[in-house]
């Protein structure tokens, strides 16, 4: 319940950014005056080298980060559901032939592809980079679903179906799927926290979220250039980096034990 509390607060901090946040999130306030300050009543998490509110582009970077891992783990999530669920119950040669695709594309480490990708791909963009974290998420969730669907073809209540002549696409999408759907949604959660540190890390690099659109990894490589004169600007992205992930953990760690008591309850 706290690690629920601390994400709909940041996802109403990232709904209301521009009304919340107390500066211009882009804006620099005095490039002469105002650079580097540390922490008052007037910027409780200082300003960067640009000047620049750091707790206003914070409230704007969750925007930017949130949206970015829900809407790339949404789609990673869909696409592997649906690749696993057909793998698992056709079987046979394409279910061989799929799930050897997804043992290649799982033995290129994520990062290093994601890399080389932005590398070549300039400019990605927030658009780009929600489409190539998502279509780079999805191996793990194919399997996890191609494993439980495998075993959910083989339950009475889908013979029964198959045995009143529903087709395999009701089968699969009315009965199969809505059984493997809670563990699905635990690893997609989980996801939410990894996809962040992610985008995290290829802003922090150069080759995320572009200067001056603020995202907690872009903040971190504003600080990192004067960590030691201008601490409270890497400070705070770190804290909204760790309490984030988390969050996500608290919120994955119930979700396990709420759905392994029902299911408990149901055997």
């Amino acid at each position: 319940m706290v690690g629920a509390a601390v994400l709909v607060l940041l996802a109403v901090l990232a709904v209301l950014a521009t009304q919340i946040a107390p500066y211009e999130c882009r804006t620099q306030l005095n490039i002469i005056d105002l650079k580097n300050v540390p922490p008052s009543l007037a910027h409780p998490f200082g300003t960067d080298v640009y000047s620049r509110d750091v707790l206003s582009r914070i409230i704007c970077g969750a925007r930017v980060s949130l949206t970015i891992a829900v809407l790339s783990v949404l789609m990673a999530a869909t696409v592997g559901t649906a690749y696993g669920a057909i793998s698992g119950y056709v079987g046979g040669w394409l279910d061989a032939l799929m799930m050897r695709v997804v043992d290649a594309l799982l033995a290129i480490p994520r990062v290093l592809l994601l890399i080389v990708i932005a590398t070549l791909w300039d400019g990605v963009g927030l658009g780009g980079l929600i489409l190539l974290l998502g279509l780079t998420g999805w191996f793990g969730v194919s399997r996890l679903v191609r494993t439980l669907v495998l075993s959910a073809r083989e339950d009475e209540f889908v013979t029964a179906a198959r045995a009143l002549g529903a087709s395999n696409a009701r089968i699969l999408a009315h009965h199969i799927l809505p059984q493997v759907i809670s563990p699905v949604l635990v690893a997609a959660t989980l996801a939410v926290g990894n996809v962040i540190v992610i985008e995290a890390g290829l802003s922090y690099i150069g080759i995320g979220i572009r200067p001056p659109d603020p995202s907690w990894g872009s903040i971190f490589t504003d600080g990192a250039s004067s960590y030691s004169s201008a601490w409270w600007v890497w400070l705070s992205s770190g804290v909204a980096l760790v309490v984030t992930v988390l969050a996500v953990n608290l919120v994955v760690d119930g979700m396990r034990r709420a759905l392994s008591g029902r299911a408990s309850v149901v055997r």
